[in-house]
């Protein structure tokens, strides 16, 4: 990588907050129609008008154009199974259905490296295919699939978030650890991958009905030992699976305490779905740090419930958007935001395009704790970030020339665009995906 600045020309858009939490939300966003980004040796070095910074740029600093595409940070996807990419788009009855049928049986083949591998390979390449920069992922019980999730992610420069399953009960015996064995793995794991280059790891208990107490109290000492490490899980996803809970933990006033009694709830836990919660769980996910992850696509097409965005941001709990793949049906942040704009509309409320693209930008990266590092393109922040298309198709091309105004197109771009509207897709200042218009040094 070099040291000399490369500045990227486009219409530029970043949030500096939460456009839903102001009276006026233009003050949460920034936007240069004829913007300058300014990268440096991997990192965010300014960002404005071209105008403003074109005097401040070298005689020969190099200028990658992008004309009339809109520059944005990289997509955060906050809830994600690598392991479950060959099984996207299974049909199924419900959740503890599916994953009987679709999902054990996947995460078995994880006891190869050789499949990890080529797994985790792949599913990097479509995230990155899709915008999107930075994951919190899920990998199966095997320590393997962990060991290539990571190295994968390493190679590809990326920010992952990842984790081993834990799951001591209620489960194929062929996925089923110990409070022993899960420890230890874990423990080897983050000495191994947490904190080396872009990585971290998540303790991750798949959710508490397979997950004896002794595990669960495992999840906690694991986090109390090792500083700045995540929880992933899930969290009352499906009506029936919140009864089983229930059954399972009799003296848990809701299937958030259950988590809370073992210490789980805490800055940098994110819990999948938070769909079948109370008002009062709200509150506690709010008072503890902990973040929700919204993941439309997989609970309209698990038919799980409609997450209440509303209620969740009014309680101020950090939310982020999830694909959720295997349950969920696609890569995409674009599908995605498009599949939770009709969630949050049966809910009897609405999601605007900025909260919208705030919340897969800027919003995921608070969730995870990471607003310093990525989700934005502030200076300082990670080169991650991506160009959309207006003319990626021919629908989007003929919507976008009867668009007046810049929210009526990122609306457009939300609900028509998919994997090819991403023109580019930038990691820690270098081209991952997509074609690169040649640099120039500036003239004029």
């Amino acid at each position: 990588m070099s040291n000399d600045p490369i500045a990227y020309h486009g219409a530029i858009l970043h949030f500096v907050d939460d456009p839903g939490s102001r009276r006026d939300p233009g003050r949460a966003m920034e936007f240069y129609p004829d913007g300058l980004l300014v990268v440096r040796d991997g990192r965010i070095e300014s960002i404005g008008d071209r105008r403003a910074l074109k005097p401040w740029l070298t005689v020969d600093t190099a200028v990658v154009d992008y004309g009339e595409q809109l520059i944005l940070p990289g997509f955060v996807d906050t809830h994600v199974h690598y392991a479950q990419t060959d099984i996207i788009a299974s049909y199924g009855t419900e959740l503890l259905d599916w994953l009987e049928r679709f999902a054990f049986p996947a995460e078995r083949a994880f006891t190869s490296g050789i499949h990890s591998r080529e797994v985790a390979d792949f599913f990097l390449k479509e995230l990155l295919r899709n915008g999107t920069t930075t994951a919190m992922v899920f990998a199966t019980v095997h320590r393997e699939s962990v060991d290539a999730i990571f190295a994968a992610a390493q190679a590809a420069r990326m920010r992952i978030i990842a984790g081993k399953i834990m799951m001591d009960r209620h489960c194929p015996e062929w996925l089923r650890d110990t409070p022993e064995s899960s420890y230890e793995d874990a423990k080897a794991l983050i000495e191994r991958w947490h904190g080396k280059d872009r990585l971290a790891y998540a303790i991750t208990p798949r959710f508490a009905p397979t997950s004896s107490e002794a595990q669960l109290d495992v999840c906690r000492r694991l986090a109390d030992e090792h500083s700045g490490v995540f929880i992933q899980s899930h969290l009352a996803e499906n009506h029936a699976e919140v009864a089983w809970m229930k059954e399972l933990f009799p003296s848990s006033r809701s299937y958030l305490d259950v988590y809370d009694r073992f210490g789980l709830l805490r800055p940098r836990a994110v819990y999948a779905h938070s769909i079948h919660i109370d008002e009062a769980d709200r509150a506690r996910m709010a008072a503890s740090g902990a973040a929700a992850s919204f993941c439309p696509t997989s609970n309209l097409f698990l038919g799980s419930g409609l997450f209440d965005f509303g209620a969740a941001r009014d309680a101020g709990v950090h939310v982020g958007i999830g694909t959720d793949v295997g349950g969920g049906i696609s890569f995409s942040m674009l599908r995605t935001l498009a599949e939770g704009y009709k969630v949050v509309k049966l809910a009897g409320n609405t999601l605007s395009p900025w909260r919208a693209l705030y919340t897969a930008t800027l919003g995921g990266a608070r969730a995870l704790g990471l607003e310093a590092n990525v989700g934005s393109l502030a200076p300082g922040r990670d080169a991650d970030f991506i160009v959309l298309d207006p003319n990626a198709t021919p629908l989007i091309e003929r919507r976008m020339a009867h668009a007046t105004t810049l929210e009526e197109k990122l609306f457009a771009m939300m609900m028509l665009g998919d994997d090819r509207a991403i023109a580019a897709t930038y990691v820690m200042g270098e081209c991952a995906h997509g074609l690169v218009p040649e640099a120039i040094p500036r003239v004029g």
